[in-house]
């Protein structure tokens, strides 16, 4: 059997490509005002449905009804200017510490798997005094780094398995598993779904994706057959197909957000009006505010939303397809694609199969006693 060799020079560009591709004389594109605008609305509404969402929660918990909308405030501040600043660098940088940037993602998960667990061995979240982050979410942009980086230098090879399948499935593996070590079984769905998408968009051939898929199955099966995850992952089976099974438990939350999505109907009960909110959905301000947004704002509002972030990603796929380089092409689609994934996470209504049964009888039992 012929041993399968890489030779890692393959995926650093050359001197001539550096020359070309890191060019600090770049000329800066101009902003796509149809994106922009999209961002920015998104943003206003995702400011005052948190405020709306929050209020309550924030005054039982913080004795300050303004305490999470002040803090959004104020990174949505700090989130536009470093937009407009990062606007103005040249984003084929990234390239050039894309190897960098994996590595630190997975020392960084490393560590937080290690030192960072909490009392139900959960480690999720990075802590530096009073700040916190999470991993996971550096190691989605690094994986659409390094993908589109390896995607760009080997273009004409990405047929090949040895340069098409084998370092890309090394690279997500390795960011995959450590991911479902920290109990972060929706994180690492994501994160597997994000770099298929970029090894799909980087020309791997369809038939590789076969075996990808099936060592992927093969290693969660690996993983749910561990003894620590067994529960973990039972449960959260258990609750997706059936919340009512455990109602006062895990499916708790779930079934108030249930709740409050029926609640709305076709055109919610109003801008503030929401119900569950007032402590009965646990973290309505984080996790479950699109049930809130459901309440209080209807099938028609909630609609709306998936419908603006559809249009961003639309938009983002257009803004891809017209860059200049591969690299940067590759790069838009798998953010746009992270964005996307992120919204289907929220918005397929709680990851259960049951919301839109839900909305349907409540809708329809509404209607009945109206008319």
């Amino acid at each position: 059997m012929k041993a399968i060799t890489i030779d890692l020079n393959s995926f650093i560009p050359t001197a001539a490509a550096k020359e070309r591709i890191f060019d600090p004389k770049h000329r800066r594109g101009k902003i796509d005002i149809t994106f922009l605008v999209l961002v920015l609305v998104l943003l206003t509404f995702g400011l005052v449905m948190l405020f709306s969402a929050s209020f309550a929660f924030a005054f039982y918990n913080e004795g300050d009804s303004f305490y999470y909308i002040e803090r959004q405030f104020f990174f949505a501040v700090v989130g536009v200017a470093a937009m407009l600043f990062v606007s103005t660098v040249n984003y084929k940088i990234l390239q050039k510490y894309s190897l960098l940037l994996y590595f630190g993602a997975v020392a960084l998960l490393i560590v937080t798997d290690i030192f960072m667990r909490d009392q139900y061995g959960f480690a999720r979240w990075f802590y530096i005094g009073n700040f916190s982050f999470q991993p996971s979410e550096i190691a989605k942009f690094a994986i659409i780094v390094l993908f589109a980086h390896f995607a760009a230098v080997n273009a004409d090879k990405m047929g090949t398995f040895k340069y098409g399948v084998l370092p890309f499935g090394v690279c997500l593996g390795v960011v995959a598993l450590l991911v479902i070590l920290s109990r972060h079984l929706s994180g690492t769905i994501i994160v597997g779904a994000l770099g298929i998408a970029m090894m799909w968009f980087g020309g791997t051939r369809l038939r590789y994706f076969g075996m990808l898929v099936g060592a992927g199955v093969a290693a969660v099966l690996v993983v749910v057959l561990v003894p620590s995850f067994m529960e973990y992952t039972g449960d959260r089976i258990t609750t997706w197909l059936d919340p009512y099974s455990d109602p006062l438990g895990d499916g708790f939350q779930t079934i108030q957000a249930l709740i409050a999505i029926g609640s709305g109907g076709l055109w919610g009960v109003g801008l503030g009006n929401s119900r569950q909110k007032y402590l009965y959905i646990p973290e309505p301000q984080n996790d479950f505010i699109f049930p809130v947004i459901c309440e209080e704002l209807g099938f028609i509002g909630a609609s709306l939303i998936v419908l603006l972030f559809a249009l961003l990603v639309a938009r983002g796929y257009i803004i891809a397809m017209h860059c200049p380089d591969k690299f940067g092409s590759l790069l838009a689609a798998g953010c746009v694609t992270h964005i996307g994934l992120q919204v289907f996470s929220i918005s397929r209504l709680l990851q259960t199969p049951s919301p839109i049964r839900e909305f349907r009888f409540r809708f329809f039992l509404t209607a009945e006693r109206r008319f």
